[in-house]
């Protein structure tokens, strides 16, 4: 039997769940994934796990908080100025708490993305940059259709 190993090519279900039980992600009763381990499509400590399991398996990975995405970095809760905002998007666009906004990167290559946590008047938004489960527990339940 096929086990997962660096580079492995993977068609899995998946399910991953909050600290609360809130799923996050469910691929079960619907097509499954196709996933390239390594590629950055799961964390680095998921694929960890899921190294060494073998073809056909169903099992549920238990991650600490902070195992899965990293701890919170209050360094990367940060005002950004509406100025910049109107310079990078759209200056009619009226922000508030919960939008989800991606940024491009400094190389302009690639993007990353934001949640806005607060609006002031001046319309500077303060954006929360960590990962959504970043310092959280995290439960994911996969079953390894195919491995190659």
């Amino acid at each position: 039997m096929s086990q997962v190993q660096e580079g492995s090519f993977l068609t899995l279900h998946y399910r991953m769940t909050g600290p609360q039980g809130q799923v996050i992600i469910d691929t079960f009763g619907g097509k499954p994934a196709t996933l390239s381990l390594g590629a950055g499509e799961l964390s680095p400590a998921i694929e960890q796990h899921l190294m060494g399991l073998e073809e056909g398996v169903h099992t549920v990975i238990e991650l600490d908080e902070g195992e899965a995405f990293g701890e919170r970095q209050p360094e990367m809760v940060q005002w950004v100025a509406r100025k910049l905002l109107n310079e990078l998007g759209d200056p009619n666009e009226q922000y508030v708490a919960g939008d989800v906004v991606q940024f491009p990167t400094p190389d302009g290559l690639g993007s990353y993305a934001g949640a806005a946590v607060e609006v002031r008047e001046d319309g500077a938004v303060l954006f929360d940059f960590n990962h959504p489960l970043a310092g959280r527990a995290v439960r994911f339940e996969v079953q390894l259709i195919g491995i190659i």
